[in-house]
């Protein structure tokens, strides 16, 4: 199989949803493509060729967001194992860079053991960027980077992106508007109207 029938198979998997390699490879075991590949070889593959993959998609992502003007950032926690067996757990543990760590997450209440996922989506649901960190580091640090991604927009966050520094930082650098509910205790607090 070629580097392009790989890449348009992990296209297609995308498209259709499919996040399961048990899956797509039962959906196209009866097609004549399913003989071309076995699932490790795919695995393997794939992982070779994520610059071109992350490439790929990131051309899409300019031509469906290409009119955009709203995006919306947000944080969700990724746990990797119970606090009780952090002490024990070897994962990710090879390299500092990538270690993981204790966070908390406000919305859910949680104290966890592992990673942060960001990402930056179109009011559209097309996902502009994302990155991991350790659990412990501020939602308000992925803004740094956000910077470098986009410019001329307005991006909406929830309180945990609330900074006035870096609000006033991403407007006179690279003119994101960055809108964020105030909290109760804020000067100039105003409740927010609800439209029914």
């Amino acid at each position: 199989m070629s580097d392009i029938e790989l890449i348009s198979l992990i296209i297609l998997a995308e498209f259709k949803s499919i996040d399961s390699e048990h899956q797509l490879f039962r959906e196209i075991q009866d097609l004549e493509i399913g003989s071309k590949i076995e699932r490790s070889v795919y695995n393997r593959r794939k992982r070779q060729l994520f610059p071109f993959i992350e490439e790929i998609r990131m051309k899409m992502v300019e031509k469906f967001n290409e009119f955009e003007n709203y995006f919306v950032v947000d944080s969700m926690p990724l746990e990797v194992c119970k606090i009780a067996r952090c002490s024990r757990s070897k994962i990710c543990k090879e390299e500092d860079y990538a270690r993981p760590n204790k966070g908390f997450c406000a919305s859910q209440n949680l104290h966890y053991y592992g990673y942060k996922l960001h990402a930056v989506c179109s009011i559209e649901g097309v996902f502009q960027s994302f990155d991991l960190t350790p659990a412990s580091v501020h939602d308000i640090h992925y803004l740094k980077d956000i910077k470098t991604q986009l410019s001329n927009c307005v991006l909406l966050g929830d309180r945990g992106y609330l900074s006035q520094t870096i609000q006033l930082d991403l407007f006179n650098e690279v003119n994101i508007q960055l809108e964020t509910p105030k909290r109760i205790n804020q000067k100039d607090y105003k409740p927010p109207v609800l439209f029914i």
